[in-house]
């Protein structure tokens, strides 16, 4: 299946034809920064069969830890994935920078443990205090 997506501003476009993995609601402190909200919601997705339409001279990395980045619109800021140097096939693609209905719910929730005060986890999904996997890039 093929998705599209775009950064906030439309600078970035992409292509994505390839098969997104499990969505991950990640409650870690970085990503309440990285995201001003409670969580990030990503999938993992396939280097591989990741095409920038337009706009790739835009991208950014901000290296957020010693072998992870999170790429990012130069312009909006807007988060679109974040990868590790340990797994260099794999990007964690940030669902909300699709263009339409992702077709999947999320499958669970990582890193509750640094969950945020002012949200409460209200569905039945599974919960984790770190991951389940190792070395994954949420």
């Amino acid at each position: 299946m093929a998705y599209s997506g775009r950064c906030l501003c439309g600078d970035i476009q992409f292509q994505y034809d390839g098969p997104l993995g499990p969505v991950v609601l990640c409650h870690c402190k970085q990503c309440q920064r990285a995201h001003g909200s409670a969580f990030s919601a990503s999938a993992p997705a396939q280097a591989i069969h990741m095409q920038w339409l337009i706009g790739a001279d835009q991208l950014k990395e901000y290296a957020s830890s010693p072998g992870k980045y999170r790429g990012f619109c130069g312009r909006c800021g807007s988060q679109l994935y974040s990868r590790v140097d340990a797994i260099p096939a794999i990007l964690r693609l940030r669902v909300g920078a699709l263009e339409k209905p992702l077709g999947k719910v999320a499958a669970q929730h990582v890193y509750v443990a640094a969950q945020a005060d002012w949200f409460q986890i209200t569905d039945s999904l599974p919960q984790f205090d770190k991951t389940e996997r190792t070395n994954d890039p949420h």
